[in-house]
């Protein structure tokens, strides 16, 4: 192809991860055709960077060229204007974060031990000592109490469901057999009914 025929391109690089291998951006807006409306429209060239001149945000100017590989077909003509972007990792800005957020904790802290070495260390002790001491002694019996009534408790319940149970059981067949006896006596009323209505 003649060299007055190829394409030439202005657009800023957005990666250069790949050896000898810059990818650039090119956007223009462009107005829809039937809504009117302006579109934002976005081009991505593989462009070949023999000595990996180009950082990020560069703005350059490519040209078409003969096909290097797979996807790229342009190559570097020339650096237009260089952006210095910084270059911040995560880690650095978690560090910092880091140190500003646990600061006022810290202060926090340090001064909450100050105003209790301000107090009189022997009538806090005195105070710590005496509370629990008082409210664990008690506690310790109620719980033994409550154990051993559970214990009694429990061995007497048995004892009287026992004969309950029986009673029930009896009072149920004593009723059972009332019923049965109906039964058997209903059919032999209806027999000599029967034999009135024939004759």
């Amino acid at each position: 192809m003649a060299r007055s025929m190829r394409k030439v391109r202005v657009g800023a690089v957005v990666r250069t991860n790949q050896d000898k291998t810059a990818i650039v951006e090119m956007v223009w807006k462009q107005r829809h055709r039937l809504y009117r409306k302006q579109m934002r429209r976005v081009a991505r060239f593989y462009v070949h960077d023999e000595e990996n001149q180009c950082r990020l945000g560069d703005t350059v100017r490519i040209e078409e060229t003969r096909r290097i590989s797979k996807n790229k077909h342009w190559r570097l003509i020339a650096i237009l204007e260089r952006k210095e972007v910084a270059d911040v990792r995560p880690i650095d800005l978690e560090t910092d974060v880091g140190q500003e957020i646990t600061q006022p904790r810290i202060l926090a802290a340090e001064t909450r031990a100050a105003a209790a070495e301000a107090e009189p260390q022997d009538v806090l002790e005195e105070a710590v000592v005496e509370e629990p001491e008082a409210e664990e002694e008690p506690e310790e019996e109620s719980t033994e109490e409550e154990f051993e009534a559970d214990e009694e408790a429990v061995e007497e319940e048995p004892d009287k469901e026992e004969p309950e149970a029986e009673g029930e059981l009896e009072e149920v067949e004593e009723e059972a057999e009332p019923e049965e006896e109906a039964a058997e006596e209903a059919p032999e009323t209806e027999e000599p009914d029967e034999q009135e209505e024939e004759e």
